[in-house]
């Protein structure tokens, strides 16, 4: 039976697990492995921006995949960041088996709030589900409550909606049972 996996990575609050499981199985119909994998953010950590390169943390998290993973998920709690960006709340192979999320810019208290861990909570879950999407297909979707929908700031995600929109959804059965995914590539663009 494949899984997905979520992999804390130097988590210090894993408190926002459970949930995120839980809705990580809602959404994709796959049952969910936590478990710990050994990753050097070290190795990782850019210290002219003070950030963490995450296409480098998903290349050490996707290495040695257990034989039953169908996705891993790495989550963490560093300022996250690819060359071309100034920061990413995620990263996510394009029909690949790994995606990273951060919290980080997912807390008001980043951006000088008070702390709302409900907030938190369900950024989080909007953005492991984004990240996961790609991992499954699916391209940035055009349709603003769709959770496929791109964000730039924690204000674009807090106005999507935490599911993804009917032609998401048939895009993502396409891709996981096959031909149909053939007949219509773009579904993840909103085609009907």
């Amino acid at each position: 039976m494949p899984y997905i996996y979520v992999v804390p990575i130097e988590l210090k609050d894993h408190s926002y697990l459970g949930k995120l499981e839980t809705f990580i199985f809602d959404t994709f119909h796959l049952k969910t492995r936590r478990r710990e994998f050994e990753i050097s953010l070290e190795d990782v950590f850019d210290p002219r921006r003070g950030q963490y390169n995450s296409s480098l943390i998903l290349q050490q998290l996707i290495m040695t995949p257990p034989p039953d993973a169908d996705k891993i998920l790495g989550v963490l709690d560093v300022d996250l960041f690819i060359p071309i960006l100034t920061f990413v709340f995620g990263e996510a192979q394009l029909k690949g088996i790994g995606a990273v999320v951060s919290t980080q810019r997912l807390h008001n208290r980043f951006y000088g709030l008070p702390e709302d861990r409900e907030v938190t909570s369900e950024r989080l879950l909007k953005e492991a589900v984004h990240e996961l999407g790609h991992t499954f297909g699916l391209v940035h979707c055009p349709q603003s409550k769709c959770v496929m929908n791109a964000s730039t700031y924690a204000e674009n995600i807090d106005q999507k909606s935490a599911e993804l929109c009917p032609s998401c959804q048939k895009s993502i059965k396409a891709e996981r049972h096959g031909p149909v995914k053939k007949r219509f590539p773009f579904l993840g663009w909103g085609a009907k």
